[in-house]
């Protein structure tokens, strides 16, 4: 059977602020994020499967990828945990959806912990290949498995 990649694309709203930081990315601002998940594996080969013939349903990746990072980060504001304890942002609204993260929430660091979750869902004979993470039209981090070894 043929290794074969499949992705699937998400869109999420998120601002940031990037602590330390000596340009204009150190104020709280938004991106409109685009995230492409590609996984790899063999199509089912069991003909009496109702998802024969599929590496992964794209439903499936949908709900996996939806239910554990999208809900968590859209319309959310981004920031390294050391800011939680600076008073930096008060509590309450607008601020009700705070996602602290123990990094600098770069699109680079983004794209690492999404990795890292990712990896940890998929199910067996299922890879994560890469991420791509993009911030702006023209911006954008990419995170590949063969990288990583």
């Amino acid at each position: 059977m043929q290794m074969i990649r499949i992705t699937k694309e998400f869109r999420f709203e998120a601002a940031h602020a990037l602590k330390g930081y000596d340009g204009p990315c150190r104020n709280v601002h938004g991106h409109s994020y685009e995230l492409a998940v590609t996984v790899t594996g063999t199509p089912l080969s069991d003909k009496a499967s109702c998802k024969y013939g599929m590496v992964m349903d794209f439903g499936d990746l949908k709900c996996m990828i939806k239910s554990n990072i999208i809900d968590s980060f859209d319309h959310a504001l981004i920031l390294h945990s050391s800011m939680k304890d600076e008073g930096a942002i008060p509590k309450g609204e607008p601020f009700t959806n705070v996602v602290y993260v123990d990094y600098q929430p770069t699109s680079e660091n983004i794209l690492i912990d999404f990795a890292n979750r990712i990896k940890g869902l998929l199910p067996i004979g299922i890879k994560l290949h890469h991420l791509v993470l993009r911030e702006t039209s023209s911006s954008y981090a990419e995170w590949h498995a063969s990288d990583q070894e």
